[in-house]
């Protein structure tokens, strides 16, 4: 079996706490960093064949580029402030040097880049906040990088599950390439639990349960969702955050409901409505 956690760790030289590389989680398209960088720290990392997102999580950074610079970006302090995330875009054959103004959490979504378009920033005032689901499927969402804003392959949201909630529900995959039906994606979710000692369940799997799995999630572990369905549960007490990045051939997200579940949302938005 594919082992689809992957833990943070301490932090290395350079301040990494997470690398997931399309070698280690053995698809072709996504990767992820994480990193915790004190306050006047540096990280310079060439982007070479790809491109990348740089969230900032918490805290508050200088970034710059080949052509651009931007100083003490960066507002909340904790994700589940629940306020939209400075972030930049860096395409491909470009580098980014990121120096921590304050302590900081940085992650760096990758995906095969072209250098299509420029460096750009992306303030809190670029990010789309929407509500989906309704009851307890109910959750906020903060679009990132969505397919209608440029990149050649990235796709990054933000949610948050509060507690006793279900996200990423009803269960929906996009496994197939068979647009416009369904694309294919892969899906990394990079979590954060409120408090921290908590945990969220994810399960992971198939129409033939070739794959099938249910995991407990801890702050600071990636789920690797290869394909499958890929639904999120948050237990009482707890609050639940996810970075999602997702990466494919064709850069669209088209998904499939579990047909066996997908009355759960027809059911709710009725009740919302009434």
């Amino acid at each position: 079996m594919r082992r689809l956690i992957v833990p943070s760790h301490q932090p290395n030289q350079e301040g990494n706490v997470l690398g997931v590389t399309p070698e280690s989680a053995g698809w072709e398209y996504i990767g992820f960093e994480v990193y915790a960088l004190q306050k006047g720290r540096t990280l310079r990392k060439e982007t070479g064949n790809q491109e990348a997102c740089l969230v900032l999580l918490s805290g508050k950074a200088n970034v710059s580029t080949k052509r651009e610079q931007w100083e003490s970006i960066g507002e909340r302090m904790n994700v589940f402030e629940k306020i939209p995330p400075y972030s930049v875009y860096v395409p491909s054959e470009d580098f980014y040097e990121v120096e921590a103004v304050t302590d900081l959490e940085l992650a760096v979504c990758l995906a095969p880049g072209k250098g299509t378009y420029s460096a750009r920033l992306i303030t809190p005032h670029d990010v789309g906040v929407e509500t989906r689901g309704a009851g307890n499927i109910e959750r906020q969402v903060h679009n990132i990088l969505p397919e209608q804003k440029p990149a050649d392959s990235l796709l990054v949201v933000e949610v948050f599950t509060p507690e006793g909630n279900w996200s990423s529900y009803p269960p929906h995959k996009h496994d197939q390439h068979n647009l416009p039906y369904e694309s294919y994606l892969e899906e990394t979710y990079y979590y954060k639990i409120n408090p921290s000692h908590g945990f969220a369940v994810q399960r992971v799997y198939t129409d033939d349960r070739s794959l099938d799995e249910t995991m407990i999630v801890k702050s600071g572990d990636v789920v690797l969702v290869p394909k499958g369905y890929h639904p999120v549960s948050a237990p009482p007490g707890y609050e639940v955050y996810y970075l999602n990045v997702m990466a494919g051939p064709v850069r669209t997200w088209k998904f499939h409901n579990d047909p066996d579940h997908e009355w759960v949302m027809e059911r709710k938005l009725m009740t919302k409505q009434s």
